[in-house]
């Protein structure tokens, strides 16, 4: 009975995280400022970083490079602590609703499901009605240039950043919650943010941020994978080609210089039957079909049921995992 217990408060607390983003979401970030881009956690993540790291900067590579550790575990410090003590004071001295409600919002704000859904929406509709200026302000996700990208380039783009982001922003954060609870999802999301800071090769953070790089790597290692293999799944499931899923998979992931995301990313292609690119970089998937909108919304119904699926695939982890994550 207490393992039942612990298993439906640790499905709640996903549950109502899952619910809070479908109705509340995520503020869009510049030049879409608001208030409630400003208060979120992870553009605070994103400032803390950016006010760490001239501390840490160093003119001796070497030393840089300790430094680049010590800023990693700083920052990952600096939101864990406070949430794992908040939670046990919560916990230990209010009730377990209170609890359930704190630890779903917090959790909620590692994932990151209505603003995508919202834009890839956005897009396929902009696209569909032949206004690519329109179009062009959902592309910037995947980091390239949109000023010149064309309809199918547009398409590419949006499919690229939601399968990308479909381990960032929703398997990882899941995985980590059912191991480590919900600090090990604010543990996750403060690697992930840091690498999306930090973790480039240019000679201003090749030093820095090579452990928040290497770190980001190690812990979406597995997820990566998982994802691609999900997806293979959920195109059986929904009717796509996962037989093609699963060989552009195996043929193309080398070709993203991502060590993680070219197998999630080569999957969605050969499940869509689409040639993904990034102009200048890579060439995924055989174009035995053409790049048109509604691809974008079968990777959102493909997402989705990965995520379903993933969380299906956890419970067993919720249940081994209950008495060392419960109530933290």
């Amino acid at each position: 009975m207490a393992d039942l217990t612990g298993l439906l408060i640790t499905l709640s607390v996903l549950g109502l995280a899952i619910i809070i983003d479908a109705i509340i979401g995520d503020p869009p970030p510049p030049p879409w400022k608001s208030l409630y881009y400003k208060l979120h956690p992870t553009v605070w993540m994103g400032n803390v970083t950016t006010k760490l790291k001239p501390i840490f900067k160093n003119e001796k590579p070497k030393i840089e490079k300790i430094n680049g550790v010590l800023l990693a575990v700083v920052l990952i410090t600096i939101f864990t602590i406070p949430t794992y003590v908040g939670l046990k004071l919560i916990v230990t001295h209010l009730n377990i609703i209170v609890y359930v409600l704190v630890a779903a919002l917090i959790l909620k704000l590692t994932i990151c499901i209505k603003l995508e859904t919202d834009w890839c929406k956005a897009a396929a509709t902009a696209i569909e009605s032949e206004d690519l200026n329109e179009a062009r302000r959902y592309a910037h996700f995947s980091r390239r240039d949109n000023k010149k990208l064309t309809g199918s380039l547009i398409v590419s783009s949006v499919i690229e950043s939601v399968t990308e982001n479909l381990t960032d922003f929703r398997l990882s954060p899941i995985i980590f919650y059912g191991f480590f609870g919900v600090t090990g999802a604010v543990a996750f999301r403060a690697i992930n943010t840091l690498d999306g800071m930090v973790g480039f090769r240019d000679p201003e953070n090749i030093n820095i941020g090579w452990f928040s790089a290497k770190l980001d790597t190690i812990v979406n290692y597995v997820p990566s994978r998982l994802t691609a293999i999900l997806i293979v799944v959920s195109a059986a499931i929904l009717g796509e080609d996962y037989k093609n899923s699963w060989k552009i998979a195996r043929r193309d992931q080398t070709k993203v210089p991502s060590t993680n995301h070219g197998w999630q990313m080569a999957a969605i292609a050969g499940a869509l039957n689409v040639q993904l690119e990034k102009p200048g970089n890579y060439i995924i998937g055989d174009p035995k079909e053409e790049l048109t909108p509604d691809k974008i919304m079968k990777t959102v119904r493909i997402r989705n049921m990965v995520m379903l699926l993933c969380i299906l695939a956890m419970i067993p982890i919720f249940i081994l995992m209950e008495p060392f994550i419960f109530p933290i």
